[in-house]
């Protein structure tokens, strides 16, 4: 910048001083013209010029001038001026040129030498192959697999016929193929892939047609293949061509391309800059023309680091099989529900064995891109979104699992304790005979304490606990049960290692204040929104995840854990750089020993007296609550939760079955299958062979409605 003002001030001197000789000549000239009159005769005579008659001796008579210069005097004035201002002329232009080529050679010579050089090399990039995603054995769950893609050069984008010929054989709009065409981000010598993951078929016409697909080749690169097809989909995620809006905000020290595969969801996107490795870069010499002429440097690209999980592949196996064969069997008899979401966590120090999901996809699906007719279909409410990650986005009511979190309240607070009883009739009438509600055993329970109280799920007992909570709410607070739940986890972000945590929901006064600040007659906490809270209906919110954690305090006597998905790192060395082990995070340091005892007693009854629970996990001594949780226009979501071994807790499981109709006979199994399994592989008997799982979006036999409740 510096050196252009100097040269446009040299040039800008260059012209003045010439404009100011150019007026001093003309000034002179001007000066020394004669002046008119008589004395331009006597100039004359002086010269001895005379007239034609005075040659022959005849005097001639005075000659009489008039006034006004002579014309050859002006010729001559005027011819010398002309030749005056050309000479400034051509001293301004080549004053200007010099000028100018000093400014070029001396003042910006370092500079235009520099872009010379720029412009003679060019760095085209190379992708790298992702890193391996394992499970905690070492099982390759996500590994590479070779893909032929199609490259063109830059120019093809202008012959409209090749254009036209890749759309019509590669199935892409011809505005697709000229953009992608036109993408010079890897750099303007770089080939521009047109398509990735193309059949053979396709690759092998056109290298049997290279006069009609000038300009274009095939090229054998690594895509990432999903190795068991669905299983562990919504753990795992998928890899997409990187956004506009990933290349702008892409991380510090990570370096993006257009047409990179980048993680578009679960671990492929949350440890995306791991798995991705660094580019390789190849430096070479073009002409003026862009041609390529020389390699003159070469870097490899670097493999992206492997992921170790804490997945273990066949506990994830039986889980999803586990929600399939509830909601949509294979063999042909009628499932129930439509859709679940399950989880399997270690209550000692948070890892994940499965996360379940159902309906799920499969993630190969994406690789080279997905046609928008399949994503439609994996967004619509007839599919039940396959995409959604229900386990930790699935925020529902949590039914009588909520019971027992809200028991220990009672027994902290002293409204329950292991003496004291009371009497189910299947119709409550505590706050009045107006405001009836019913135990979801129409009719009664009897008389029972509270160990029976969680084992047969009696709300009525729970009605009473809510009563003593509203009446009490003077001296101990508006929300001291709410208080109390939420030291177990609840209301709060779990903070594991995967995107879209949905955080559940605990109703105080002040939420249902604010949340109906609209609807001034909706917004008071009334005694009922104390009794449906209580049970876990109506505007409790939970996910799996944070009922897992829940869960795993109570066997654990009040330890909370972090559930987190990542166990290790290794680089592509094989050397570990990261070692994730998590441990107990905190501890609720106001659980009474004694009341969790009786709490427990009331969980492993649920499990004994129920049917379909106990030829599965017969052999292990398991301890859970089922529920379920009413709707008003469908059928009522199926929910369990339990935790194993019961002397020494090591797992606990969760799952939910959407319009699963009765958490005892529909979750219940399912959860038990992977309980199951996960207690085998724990005493290494767990030998299941790994096979596919097949990814189906929607339910083939719908759910009859025909089951009862019985939580």
């Amino acid at each position: 910048m510096a050196a252009a003002i100097i040269a446009g001030i040299l040039t800008l001197a260059a012209v003045v001083v010439a404009v100011v000789i150019y007026l001093r000549v003309k000034r002179n000239n001007t000066d020394n013209r004669p002046s008119v009159g008589r004395g331009v005769g006597q100039l004359i005579s002086t010269f001895g010029v005379g007239t034609r008659d005075s040659a022959r001796g005849i005097p001639d008579e005075k000659p009489s001038v008039s006034g006004g210069p002579s014309p050859s005097g002006d010729r001559v004035s005027g011819l010398h001026t002309r030749f005056v201002a050309m000479g400034v002329l051509l001293a301004a232009v080549f004053g200007s040129l010099t000028t100018k080529l000093w400014s070029l050679q001396i003042l910006e010579g370092a500079s235009y030498a520099q872009d010379a050089q720029q412009n003679l090399y060019t760095s085209v990039t190379t992708q790298a192959p992702r890193g391996v995603i394992y499970d905690a054995d070492g099982k390759a769950l996500v590994d590479n697999t070779s893909s032929v893609a199609v490259l063109a050069d830059a120019d093809v984008a202008d012959n409209r016929d090749v254009v036209q010929r890749l759309s019509v054989l590669l199935g892409l709009p011809v505005g697709v193929v000229r953009s992608r065409i036109n993408d010079s981000t890897n750099g303007a010598q770089s080939q521009r892939v047109v398509a990735s993951n193309v059949s053979i078929r396709d690759a092998a016409f056109i290298s049997e047609h290279s006069e009609a697909f000038s300009g274009v080749t095939t090229q054998e690169q690594t895509v990432r293949h999903y190795c068991y097809g669905a299983l562990a989909a919504h753990v795992l995620g998928y890899t997409g061509t990187v956004s506009e809006d990933q290349l702008n905000n892409a991380t510090q020290g990570r370096t993006l391309s257009s047409g990179d595969q980048v993680g578009q969801s679960g671990i492929e996107q949350q440890y995306d800059d791991l798995l991705a490795g660094d580019h390789g870069v190849r430096t070479l010499i073009v002409d003026s023309s862009g041609d390529v002429q020389q390699v003159v440097g070469e870097t490899s690209p670097t493999r992206g680091s492997d992921l170790y999980l804490t997945i273990r592949a066949q506990v994830q196996m039986a889980a999803d099989k586990a929600l399939r064969e509830c909601i949509n069997p294979t063999d042909g008899s009628t499932g129930v529900g439509r859709a679940g979401a399950l989880v399997c966590m270690d209550v000692t120090n948070g890892e994940i064995l499965a996360l379940a999901n159902y309906p799920t996809y499969d993630p190969n699906n994406f690789v080279g891109g997905i046609s928008q007719d399949v994503w439609n279909q994996f967004n619509t409410e007839s599919s039940y979104y396959p995409l959604m990650n229900r386990v930790v986005a699935g925020a529902y009511p949590l039914a009588s699992t909520f019971k027992s979190f809200t028991g220990l309240a009672g027994l902290k607070y002293g409204f329950a304790n292991s003496t004291k009883t009371w009497t189910c009739t299947g119709t409550w009438t505590g706050f009045g005979s107006q405001y009836a509600q019913k135990c979801w055993k129409t009719g009664g329970h009897g008389t029972l304490d509270f160990e029976h109280a969680i084992i047969d799920s009696c709300d009525t007992v729970f009605y009473e606990i809510a009563k003593d909570f509203y009446e009490a709410r003077g001296t101990i607070g508006d929300d001291a049960m709410q208080d109390y739940v939420k030291k177990f986890g609840f209301e709060q972000a779990t903070g594991i290692d995967i995107s879209g945590e949905t955080m559940g929901r605990i109703p105080t006064p002040e939420w249902k204040a604010e949340y109906f600040k609209d609807e001034p007659e909706e917004a008071q906490w009334l005694p009922g929104d104390m009794t449906n809270m209580v049970i876990g209906q109506g505007y409790v919110q939970g996910t799996m995840l944070e009922l897992a954690v829940a869960y795993g305090a109570i066997a654990t006597g009040g330890n909370i854990v972090k559930p987190h998905l990542l166990k290790q790192v290794r680089n592509s060395s094989g050397d570990v750089v990261i070692d994730n082990n998590l441990g107990v995070q905190s501890t609720i340091d106001d659980v009474d020993s004694s009341n969790l005892d009786l709490l427990k007693q009331g969980l492993i009854g649920v499990v004994q007296n129920t049917s379909s629970i106990t030829d599965i996990v017969k052999g292990y001594k398991v301890a859970g609550k089922t529920g379920t949780a009413e709707q008003t226009d469908k059928n009522d979501h199926a929910l369990f939760a339990c935790y194993a071994p019961y002397d020494n807790p090591k797992y606990v499981v969760t799952c939910i079955i959407e319009e699963g109709e009765a958490g005892g006979t529909y979750a219940a199994p399912a959860a038990a299958k992977v309980m199951r399994a996960a207690l085998r592989y724990n005493d290494g008997k767990l030998n299941t062979k790994m096979e596919s799982i097949q990814a189906v979006y929607t339910q083939t036999a719908p759910t009859t409605g025909s089951a009862s409740r019985s939580d």
